[in-house]
């Protein structure tokens, strides 16, 4: 188990913006992982992810460790924004671009 935690936070530090879901971003394998990403790609960055499908540990970790219990979870410069609710409404507000732009350019500076 501290191992997959160790993973964990090991993937979140390394990727700027990182996407646990349900599938990857070209076959999502949930509706919530699929508004997910559409709403990273609408923002027009690269991002990380991990098919918790695939990883069934951090899918039995992640929920605890973040202390958030469902996929999608996006995670930005190492902080938990939310799921896909959060994520949606933020893409519809503006505020995920201003968000994914910021952690983009403040990697490239």
């Amino acid at each position: 188990m501290s191992n997959t935690i160790e993973t964990i936070k090991e993937q979140i530090s390394s990727n700027d913006i990182l996407l646990y879901m349900k599938g990857n971003p070209r076959a999502p394998q949930c509706g919530f992982s699929s508004q997910a990403v559409q709403a990273l790609m609408s923002c027009g960055e690269r991002f990380a992810f991990v098919n918790i499908l695939e990883n069934p540990d951090i899918r039995a970790e992640l929920p605890k460790f973040a202390n958030w219990p469902t996929f999608p979870q996006l995670w930005v410069k190492g902080e938990l924004v939310g799921g896909c609710d959060i994520i949606v409404e933020m893409a519809s507000n503006g505020e995920l671009q201003t968000l994914i732009k910021e952690a983009v350019g403040s990697t490239e500076e």
